[in-house]
């Protein structure tokens, strides 16, 4: 009895996830949103920059095709877009189908860092790149419309970017160098930002860098060793070195909150939420946190570095398909990287309670 009431009350959570509206008491008023950032944010511009392809069962939960999200469905930014009663942000890079950019903009593409890129990065568009492009978006913009002054000073600035310049460095790196790397990383971000805010923006939403190590794919790769793993099943070092970034990009935006008087410059705490999320997530109606949905290889992991979501390749003489799981809604990570649809609406949702921001609203 005891166990058909949990069950019960497990699928009542997530259909309350699911129906609910993210936010009540919270009112927006941003006539465009800009965001830079990774995979994270990325609705399309690794797909559509780089012919980068992917695949089915990816979009499959609200799209019902590929969306050009590492995702089945929404990321945290389309339910934040959601709560501000704005549509999703296109892809800059998207030339097909017209987009609009009434609303703003997205230049986040996936696997990017915030340092420069090198010959042998996986894509070119590095955060210097990104607000480059912003640069000449709002030059091309204020070309045909000479009133759109208010347009770019009252939008909204996103940020989340920063997880790949962590990741990297630990296949090459120790520990102690990629810690003592973490200055020069958040130094070429500050020129970003005081670029931005040279050009007139004002509005400034930062996410922090998420729990590194309770991704499958760094589990796989780094945490064969036990002794490495910390108390949620995660690569401690991975996580050492997120909580040592988000320490110090926390400081740096601190200065930038007593620099830029004139402005608003807000500072999320992504960390404390997914963290939280992976270490309560029955409460939350989920059933598995460090396990693929879309992989493949079965459990612990159901991950493979070889192989990525949608794909089908030749294993030891055999044709073998990364598969999708049955009820992705269950599951925190997507594809060993990336988080599922329902746990980015629980982030999301956690975000807009105001209280994992500082300052708080």
């Amino acid at each position: 009895m005891a166990s058909n009431a949990s069950s019960t009350f497990s699928r009542l959570t997530i259909l309350l996830i699911i129906c609910l509206p993210l936010t009540s008491s919270i009112h927006f008023n941003y006539p465009a949103v800009f965001n830079f950032g990774d995979s994270n944010s990325d609705t399309g511009n690794l797909v559509a920059g780089l012919g980068a392809e992917l695949n089915p069962p990816n979009g499959q939960n609200y799209f019902q095709k590929p969306s050009g999200r590492f995702c089945d469905g929404r990321l945290i930014i389309d339910f934040l877009m959601d709560a501000m009663d704005l549509p999703f942000l296109n892809p800059y890079l998207e030339s097909i189908g017209a987009p609009i950019f009434r609303n703003g903009c997205n230049f986040a593409v996936a696997g990017s860092t915030i340092r420069s890129a090198f010959a042998s990065s996986f894509n070119p568009f590095s955060f210097g790149i990104q607000v480059a492009q912003f640069l000449r978006f709002k030059a091309k913009v204020q070309d045909l419309q000479a009133k759109s002054r208010d347009y770019f000073q009252k939008a909204l600035y996103m940020f989340d970017i920063g997880q790949n310049d962590l990741a990297g460095g630990f296949y090459f790196n120790t520990l102690d160098q990629i810690l003592a790397g973490i200055p020069q990383i958040l130094s070429e971000f500050e020129d970003g930002i005081e670029k931005l805010y040279d050009q007139g923006a004002r509005n400034f939403w930062i996410h922090n860098t998420g729990p590194l190590g309770c991704l499958p794919e760094k589990i796989v790769k780094f945490g064969n060793d036990p002794s490495k793993l910390d108390g949620l099943g995660c690569v401690s070092s991975h996580n050492q070195a997120s909580k040592l970034f988000n320490l110090q990009l926390h400081a740096l935006l601190k200065k930038l909150q007593g620099k830029y008087q004139d402005a608003n410059v807000t500072y999320v705490d992504i960390f404390t939420i997914k963290s939280n999320l992976i270490a309560n997530y029955s409460r939350h109606g989920f059933k598995h946190t460090l396990m693929t949905c879309c992989g493949y290889g079965g459990p612990p992991s159901n991950y493979d570095s070889g192989i990525a979501c949608g794909q089908t390749k030749v294993f030891n003489g055999s044709s073998v398909t990364a598969k999708g799981c049955n009820d992705s809604k269950k599951y925190v990570n997507w594809d060993g990287t990336h988080y599922a649809e329902a746990a980015n609406q629980y982030v999301a949702s956690e975000i807009l309670t105001g209280k994992y921001s500082d300052p708080p609203f």
